[in-house]
């Protein structure tokens, strides 16, 4: 028997739609339990992004946000994608950061062998909203031991 799960941390995300992001569906989650909403590209009907082996586009959303402060986007890829095409977030995760207020745009890299067509409406990325910690950094003379201590990429197996 499974415990009672408790509810999704819910938050409001105010959207502006722009021009070209008009006809659209908002992005959503695909099950109950993503992480992230699936962002879909805003390029013209008829007229795909070509994305030919080794190039970077940057992918229209049609979509502006006004995150709460306190708070950031990560722009990560779709494992489907990364999988069957090479595609992926070059910068991932790309982050928006709560006072930005321009379009989200997706830099999609393919390194893929085949040109990649990227078609209107299509999902091309994840968007997961996070808290954010602002930290103040302090200087000292030494840091606390651990067992890892300096190890490095790769030290812990």
């Amino acid at each position: 028997m499974s415990e009672a799960q408790p509810p999704p941390l819910r938050l409001t995300v105010r959207v502006l739609r722009l021009r070209h992001g008009q006809g659209l569906p908002l992005p959503s989650y695909q099950s109950a339990n993503a992480a992230g909403l699936d962002l879909l590209a805003a390029v013209p009907d008829g007229k795909p992004l070509e994305l030919a082996p080794g190039a970077r586009a940057l992918v229209p959303t049609g979509l502006a946000l006004e995150l709460p402060r306190g708070y950031e986007g990560q722009v990560r890829p779709r494992s489907g994608l990364a999988l069957k095409h090479g595609v992926t977030v070059l910068n991932s995760p790309g982050t928006i950061d709560a006072d930005y207020r321009g379009e989200v745009m997706v830099l999609l890299a393919n390194l893929g062998s085949e040109t990649f067509r990227v078609h209107r409406a299509e999902r091309i990325a994840q968007l997961v909203v996070a808290p954010v910690a602002h930290v103040e950094l302090a200087i000292v003379e030494a840091l606390g031991a651990t067992n890892r201590g300096e190890g490095g990429f790769g030290s812990t197996g």
